[in-house]
């Protein structure tokens, strides 16, 4: 007996390819350097919509509003997480022309394993891959905070010293799931974590902060404030930090979950609600 493919599937199976191909050199980049050419997504857009128009032009033309309406949402929700400090250029674009490649879950190639397609994968998978992703990297915040619990029981010290008092819970908390303690040395060194507190000082008077969304800009310039005050006994030689998650692996990681297992949020809410 033959099996026979359809061009559909033909395009399914070739929007899914360039989408991972992309998807996966963008996360080894974003790996080794935290910084994705332009080039991968200037070669990745017209790739993605050339085909993904074609095939919704010729076989399933009714959906075309849909496409420009998934991408243009998508698109939008990606630069509000941008400029509100959420997401960095790349994972914004790259969830951009995943909306190009695949604005609806390929329902003709991919069955999820345990459940139904969404309604939200029907017609914004991107923000189901979007979901997953932030799952996947929420699941961090256990090593950290595990890794924090051991850092406690072995140096028997605070996690937190009395300048921080003043924090609110939740800003620790924030902090004790998403960073660790490291010598300031180190955190000069590696150019891939960012400090999660600064320091201000007013006379003799310091005042010691912690920071929720660390970015690229004034890094260096917190650095050598935290060096400074350490270098003059005014705090530890050990300051919170925190790894810049490279997103597009978790990205990625969102895109083969939304493929083979669905939607994990419509999962999880599905069996709460049984």
């Amino acid at each position: 007996m033959s099996l026979m493919i359809s061009p559909v599937q033909v395009l399914d199976a070739a929007r899914i390819i360039i989408a991972s191909i992309f998807l996966i050199y963008a996360s080894w980049r974003d790996y080794r350097s935290r910084e994705v050419s332009n080039t991968v997504w200037i070669l990745f857009a017209p790739l993605a919509f050339t085909l993904t128009f074609l095939e919704i032009y010729i076989y399933e033309f009714p959906q075309l509003p849909f496409y420009g309406i998934c991408f243009s949402l998508t698109t939008a929700f990606a630069l509000m997480l941008f400029y509100s400090g959420g997401f960095g250029g790349a994972d914004a674009k790259a969830i951009m022309c995943l909306a190009l490649a695949l604005p609806f879950h390929p329902e003709n190639l991919f069955k999820p394993f345990f459940s139904e397609v969404s309604l939200i994968s029907q017609t914004f998978f991107p923000l189901t891959v979007f979901s997953n992703s932030v799952l996947l990297a929420a699941a961090t915040a256990i090593y950290m905070f595990l890794q924090n619990v051991f850092w406690r029981h072995k140096t028997g010290r605070d996690l937190f010293e009395e300048e921080h008092k003043s924090e609110s819970i939740w800003r620790k908390l924030l902090v004790l799931v998403s960073g660790y303690h490291i010598p300031i040395v180190r955190l000069k060194e590696k150019w891939h974590l960012y400090p999660l507190e600064d320091v201000e000082k007013n006379g003799n008077n310091l005042r010691r902060k912690l920071i929720i969304l660390p970015k690229d800009e004034g890094r260096e310039k917190i650095i050598q404030r935290l060096e400074d005050a350490a270098e003059e006994g005014e705090i530890q030689s050990t300051v919170w930090a925190t790894p810049g998650l490279p997103m597009l692996i978790f990205i990625t990681g969102g895109l083969v979950a939304a493929l083979f297992f669905g939607d994990i949020v419509w999962i999880c809410i599905s069996f709460l609600l049984g």
